[in-house]
């Protein structure tokens, strides 16, 4: 792979990053699904089930890496509505 789009991808993984109070860093899924790609957030969720099914079989906790939440989205008239999304760690 190109240098180049190697770092860019990791500017934009790194820029994505938030960071809870107790400073454990986190990613959300729908934020990861757009910037790779993904035409619709339906389409990335297998992808995440796959990620639960890895972590299990490999002994950890899945709840300590993966999240179910709900983040705020706003809509047309300028309002916010709640939306399923996914907290992810590293």
């Amino acid at each position: 792979m190109n240098r180049n789009v190697t770092d860019q991808h990791h500017a934009t993984f790194e820029g994505l990053r938030q960071t809870d109070e107790e400073g454990n860093e986190f990613w959300l899924a729908r934020q990861l699904a757009e910037v790779l790609g993904y035409s619709q957030y339906r389409h990335f969720t297998p992808v995440v089930e796959r990620a639960r099914e890895a972590c299990l079989r490999s002994g950890h906790v899945i709840e300590d890496h993966i999240e179910d939440i709900l983040t705020m989205v706003a809509i047309g008239s300028g309002a916010q509505r709640q939306v399923p999304d996914i907290r992810l760690s590293r």
